[in-house]
């Protein structure tokens, strides 16, 4: 895939099946990405490239320690804006100020 950002970054990594870097606008100190070598659009398209990724992703932030959001989009409308697979790994405290858009849901729907 040529016109895609992340072949581009997983040309740098042969030999590997899934690669872990840290994106260009990290959310929270620690947040990384896993990125399959292989060019998948979205999760549903290759469910074994995403669960080879997801397991990287799960591995990986299990010997971080503490609290973790793993987290994917498909799709424009679920926020997906690089359309090759990839999982965030987002370290997690108590104070980091992260919001997440659907962060209060349930208390503005009883409101």
């Amino acid at each position: 895939m040529t016109d895609c950002p992340f072949c581009e970054i997983m040309a740098g990594f042969p030999g590997s099946r899934v690669a872990i870097i840290e994106p260009l606008n990290p959310v929270v100190p620690g947040h990384m990405i896993a990125i399959p070598c292989q060019h998948v659009r979205v999760a549903s398209d290759n469910p074994d490239i995403t669960a080879e990724t997801i397991h990287y992703a799960s591995v990986y932030a299990s010997q971080l320690g503490g609290d973790y959001n793993l987290i994917t989009s498909a799709g424009e409308a679920a926020t997906q804006t690089v359309y090759h697979l990839h999982i965030h790994i987002v370290p997690r405290r108590a104070d980091d100020g992260l919001q997440l858009p659907w962060t209060g849901q349930r208390k503005e729907k009883a409101a």
